[in-house]
């Protein structure tokens, strides 16, 4: 491949992930007013406002009884960063706080009658979009398949260590 071919291939891939990341913004974002508008439609009238905290009500659903340190975990976010979420979910009605009979120490997790309803909700939404990305990929081979995860877990943890470093 010829070094000037290369560079043009570059620039064009680079406007396609601003474009893809773009698209996908507002994408995210039509999801989650489609998700708000449904809520309503079920009586929930505070649908929690960013993504993630939609997910934490999801790893709740998912695995409750379960506490901040397992959420994180499973999340891949820091203690902090749960701790702050769940103490919004707590004050919105989505969630409660309670301690296990044989240990008074550790806080778990439960989901509230109108956490379930939107832990239903977001459930079967993604699972449309997990269908929808399933059938997207289809479209490949196997080889193309282990190049396409390779190339997210190199973009993943490219993004992570440019995080790490503005911190």
């Amino acid at each position: 491949m010829k070094v000037e071919h290369a560079d043009d291939l570059k620039k064009a891939i680079f406007g396609l992930h601003w474009k893809f990341i773009h698209l996908t913004e507002e994408y995210e974002s039509q999801e989650h007013a489609n998700l708000a508008e449904q809520a309503r439609a079920c009586g929930i009238t505070d649908c929690p406002e960013s993504v993630t905290s939609i997910h934490v009500v999801d790893c709740i659903g998912k695995h409750e009884p379960i506490n901040n340190t397992a959420i994180a975990e499973r999340m891949e976010l820091s203690k902090a960063s749960i701790t702050k979420i769940s103490a919004k979910l707590v004050d919105h009605g989505f969630i409660t706080r309670a301690r296990m009979p044989d240990n008074k120490k550790e806080i778990y997790f439960h989901l509230t009658p109108k956490g379930k309803k939107l832990y239903v909700l977001h459930d079967k939404m993604h699972r449309a979009g997990e269908e929808r990305f399933n059938r997207f990929l289809s479209r490949y081979s196997g080889a193309e398949l282990d190049f396409i995860k390779t190339f997210f877990e190199d973009a993943v943890n490219e993004v992570e260590n440019a995080i790490q470093k503005e911190m």
